[in-house]
């Protein structure tokens, strides 16, 4: 069967970005502070991915407040649940996806929105059962693209109530941690996002037009905010060596 997404990479600069990304990734995972400190670097990714998840939300607060436990904001708080719950999801993603971007709802919009809107979508349709088959292994293009459309479809989509926009980049974090690109979780893609904010938001909103360039520019930005990540990582890694 011909593969969907495969002709996102013969768009232009597509496939460069994509290995540009990678081999910048695997290189910030080589820094020496990973050896011994691993989980302490894991912890302060998780920090970063999540403050930034909230503010991309709408909810910007300083990092330090939100180290500090003084910001109690729930969608902050939801989004520090989410980056907390990745690692036990990634091994269920691919074979139950549709129940874990439940659990992500869940964990995002407790407090949010009302208990009866929890882990349900607003409107399942078949847009939404294309991409839960494309997680579930309907693709071969590497994971950093299926990863960009993960999240632009469910930014598209905004299949739940509430921060589903918290669920869409945790869904496309999952992504990469399930497929092997970041199987320890320590590239803070929204950090990334976030440090190009703007580019964000036009990209993503370029992507839903479903155009060429549209597909292209959105692409290319989330290979671009995974290079940002892998500086976060080395960031992270040397300030908790020091």
């Amino acid at each position: 069967m011909t593969d969907p997404l495969a002709p996102l990479l013969e768009l232009a600069g597509v496939r460069e970005a994509v290995t540009s990304a990678r081999d910048r990734a695997d290189a910030a995972m080589r820094h020496r502070a990973l050896r011994r400190q691993g989980g302490q670097v894991a912890a302060e990714v998780s920090l970063r991915s999540a403050v930034a998840s909230a503010a991309l939300e709408g909810y910007a607060y300083e990092r330090e407040a939100v180290r500090a436990g003084t910001v109690t904001d729930p969608v902050v708080q939801g989004a520090l649940r989410v980056a907390g719950a990745l690692g036990g999801l990634a091994e269920r993603w691919p074979g139950a996806p549709r129940q874990v971007l439940a659990r992500l709802h869940v964990l995002a919009a407790r407090d949010v929105v009302d208990e009866a809107s929890l882990g349900r979508p607003n409107a399942p349709g078949p847009r939404l059962d294309a991409l839960m088959e494309l997680v579930a292994g309907g693709s071969q293009v590497p994971p950093l693209v299926l990863a960009a459309v993960v999240h632009a479809e469910l930014l598209a989509l905004r299949p739940f109530a509430g921060p589903s926009g918290v669920v869409a980049r945790a869904a496309a974090r999952l992504m990469l941690i399930a497929s092997g690109f970041d199987p320890r979780g320590l590239l803070a893609v929204d950090a990334g996002h976030l440090a190009r904010e703007p580019e964000y938001v036009g990209a993503a909103n370029a992507f839903a037009t479903g155009t060429p360039d549209g597909l292209r520019s959105w692409l290319r930005h989330y290979a671009q905010a995974v290079e940002v990540a892998a500086v976060e990582l080395e960031d992270a890694a040397s300030t908790t060596a020091s």
